[in-house]
Parts: structure tokens; sequence; C-alpha cells
């Protein structure tokens, strides 16, 4: 076997308890088979934030020696098998740590095994991941994102779903038979180990060829080296903006041109220009100055800029006039008020659509009110 990896990609605060119990059953269960492993979180990613893209790794390997030498870096090189547990994250990852976005499968070694929790199709959640020039595998495990608050866990059986399908996809990693050890030690209930055991049963792996997938180009930036660095309390004061889109009338505030904060989020603001009473409440309210002034006095969400923390629609007065809807519906971060001025009857039926099945679907942030968890538990038990 020698060493094999696993990364886990999870989204800040909402997921961190569920990547750490799937990353360390996993050092429990190779434990179990006499090999040695570690689990750790990524150094830059702490203090984590809400949403904003994390990793934490699992290491197993046969000696020690093998596995000091995968220790020293600030993440592996390479792994055999990423776990992604949000699909929204399937366009890219910008970490808290650097600048710039990581494809989902970058780390991936050819022929290794991408594993996401999603609803979607293979095929849609390929035109998401970036192109590979070698092959891998994506095995899907159907289920919403399992997202939890800081202080509460919502046990809907995903860690064990996904430690049940690691073990079908990689057996070289360990048997299931010490995954279940591992997971009656730590003191998990026999139905979560039943939840394991049905998803080794239903595991699957799509096999991805070079070529597939998104061809759009990760954005990217120069970082300064060694000598070039700036002192550290320099901080770049960032201009007020001016006109929108460059010409005199609106408002467009400016951003940072090496931190976008698109990828942070999991769902989007759909807005809906003919209800809206341009009561400001939005631009006002928005902590990330997301929305620009259009010429015609609305207010248009800058989508490179929005985390998708939905403050916009809490504060909304007026009601669907702002809906968040599922990131995974969207493909570009292109200006709904553009779209809107160019083919409003258009656009009135895509955004119909849209808010139609966002009025259908489960998806939160985390705790979105008393006894939620409770409410989506029998139903991921079922799944």
């Amino acid at each position: 076997m020698s060493t094999i990896a696993v990364e886990v990609v999870y989204r800040g605060i909402f997921q961190k308890t569920l990547a750490r119990n799937i990353v360390r059953s996993i050092v429990f269960a190779a434990r179990k088979e006499g090999k040695i492993g570690t689990a750790f979180g990524r150094y830059g990613d702490s203090p984590e934030r809400n949403g904003i893209p994390a990793k934490q790794f699992a290491i197993v390997a046969d000696t020690a020696e093998e596995l000091e030498e995968n220790l020293a870096v600030y993440e592996a090189h390479d792994v055999d098998v990423t776990i992604n547990v949000d699909d929204t994250m399937s366009k890219g990852i910008e970490s808290w740590a650097w600048y710039g976005l990581q494809p989902i499968n970058q780390l991936t070694k050819p022929n290794g095994t991408l594993i996401v929790t999603s609803r979607q199709t293979a095929d849609d959640l390929i035109e998401d991941m970036h192109q590979r020039d070698e092959p891998y595998n994506l095995s899907i495990i159907p289920s919403v994102p399992s997202f939890s608050g800081l202080w509460v866990y919502k046990d809907d059986h995903t860690d064990a779903r996904i430690l049940g399908t690691l073990c079908k996809v990689c057996p070289d990693l360990v048997s299931l038979a010490s995954m279940l050890e591992a997971m009656k030690d730590q003191g998990w209930s026999d139905l979560k180990a039943s939840s394991a055991e049905k998803a080794f049963e239903r595991g699957t792996q799509r096999p991805v060829e070079p070529g597939e997938g998104s061809t759009d180009t990760p954005f990217s930036f120069d970082l300064p080296g060694w000598k070039t660095m700036e002192e550290g309390l320099v901080i770049r004061g960032v201009p007020q903006g001016g006109g929108f889109r460059g010409g005199e009338e609106g408002f467009q505030p400016a951003r940072s041109e090496v931190f976008k904060k698109y990828s942070t989020r999991s769902m989007r603001p759909v807005i809906n220009f003919d209800t809206c009473t341009k009561c400001t409440l939005c631009w006002l309210q928005c902590p990330d100055t997301v929305f620009d002034v259009t010429p015609d006095g609305l207010y248009d969400a800058n989508m490179e800029a929005c985390c998708g923390c939905a403050v916009c629609e809490a504060v909304c007065p007026v009601p669907d006039c702002i809906t968040m809807v599922n990131e995974a519906e969207f493909n570009d971060n292109n200006s709904q008020w553009e779209a809107w001025t160019k083919d409003k009857d258009g656009y009135k039926k895509w955004m119909t659509v849209l808010v139609d099945k966002a009025k259908l679907e489960t998806r939160t942030h985390g705790f979105h009110h008393v006894g939620e968890y409770a409410e989506q538990g029998p139903q991921a038990e079922e799944d």
C-alpha cells in the first residue's frame, strides 16, 4: 500500500465537525489493520470563516517513515481520494489562505476518485468541474449537503455514508469491516453503521475522461516572492468607486482585484427587478458591498463579490423580490440586471423557474430554525 492520502473539502464552520468525523474515522479504521495514520487540518484555513472552503486530510501508511514524508507540507501534493461535501464547490474553491481558484479535482491523482454528495447527475457535476489531462473517477452519494452551525451538529449519517462509499471505491485504504469497528468504538449507533453498509453496497464510480468538464480557466494571480513582498502591516486601501460600469450615472464601488468571494457561497440571490421598490435596504445592509446602483436606480448584485450570506433576502420588504437559489443552478457570474434589461419577459420566465424550485428545496446555510435538524433526519435515513 505504501501511502494513501484522502482530502475532505468542506465549508468552514458549517461542515467542520463533519470533515473531522470523516478523517478521524479513517485513521481509527486504519489502526485496526495495523497501519499508521494521522488526520489534520490545513493550518492556513485557521481561523475558519463561515462558508469559506477549507480542507482536512487523512494520511495512512504502512510505516512511520512513509507517513512522515507526507506531513512536512502545506497540503498534500496529490491525493488518492478527494471528498467534496458540498456540490457547489465543484466549480472550484478559493481558500482563506491564498488568492486564486483551485479546481476541486486539482489534487486528485490520475485514476483517483472524487466523491461528491449531491442530487445532481454525473454529467451536470462534470460540467462544473475543470477539465483534467488525466482520467479520474466520480462517485456520487445522493444527498443534499449537510450543513450545521458552530455549536450544533446535524447527525444525518452523511459521515457514515461517505465512509462506506470510501471503503468501496478505495479498498486498499481500509476494509468495511475495520471501518464498522472504528464506528462502534466511537459510539456510533447501529443505524449509522447500517447507513455505511448501504452506501458501500450502492457505491459506484463513473470514469471521467481527459477533456471532460469545464473549459473555464481558473482565475489566478502572481503572488509576491520573499524579495518583493511588502511589509506585513501594509494594507492597500480600495478606492471609493464611481459610476455604474464606468459611466456617469449610478454607482459601482471599487473592489479588490485579488480576492473573489463567490466560491464561498452555496446560494446566490436572484432579483425580481419588476417588483423592486428601490428601498435601498439590500444596498445598505449587504456586508460585502455587493450591490451596484444602476442608472435607473435599481440594485444589481455583483456575483464575483457575493458570498451568499442571504442578508439581502432577509431585509428585503417585498415578498420574493430577492430569493436565495442553489448555486448549482448557475454556470456564470453574469449581471442579472443586464439580462433583465435585454429581455424582460425571458428573464421573468428564467427567474420564475428558479424561484419556484428554490421554494421546494430544504437547502440552508446551517441552523435555520428550531427543530430543522429533527425534520431533516428521517429523510436522510431514508436515503
